[in-house]
């Protein structure tokens, strides 16, 4: 995110604080300035900042609009090309390799049409990732696997091997 960008977001958020239900303008945090820090800052900078036409702050800027949001003076920087500021993971490329493996496994397996099918469902399923954690479960717990095959058991016909 780019420092115009945090401005633009912060005036939303201190604007719902001050209880307006809308982001300060340019004007009331310059105005705000004045009356609740003391020190001036015209609505033109704070404009020419938000727009772009003035790529970084002086130090002193960043460090009055950090007291007056309240923020670390460091929030005041542009982010690094892909930074992220929300938690993320891999688990989704992960399912996405894990779904392409079983697809491929379903395919070598493709002379055992119960397990290619198996395979393919659970490809397809939304969190086939949990799916063979839940397996792996169920493998752990003794004669789970037995009870569940006695009360599960496909259709009479499908010859499936339980090992």
């Amino acid at each position: 995110m780019t420092v115009a960008a945090k401005l633009r977001y912060l005036r939303l958020v201190e604007g719902h604080l001050r209880g307006l239900g809308r982001e300060l303008t340019q004007s009331e945090v310059a105005s705000a300035l004045k009356k609740e820090l003391k020190k001036s800052l015209s609505q033109s900078y704070l404009s020419q900042l938000e727009n772009g036409s003035r790529k970084h702050l002086t130090n002193t800027t960043r460090l009055l609009l950090a007291r007056f949001f309240r923020v670390h003076p460091g929030y005041l920087v542009d982010d690094p090309e892909g930074f992220q500021t929300e938690l993320i993971t891999d688990l989704k490329s992960q399912e996405d390799k894990l779904d392409l493996w079983l697809v491929q496994g379903a395919e070598r397996f493709r002379r055992d049409p119960p397990l290619a099918e198996a395979m393919l469902r659970l490809a397809r399923h939304d969190d086939s990732r949990r799916c063979l954690l839940l397996l792996s479960a169920v493998l752990d717990t003794p004669d789970l696997v037995e009870r569940l095959w006695e009360l599960l058991k496909p259709k009479e016909g499908a010859h499936h091997d339980v090992a």
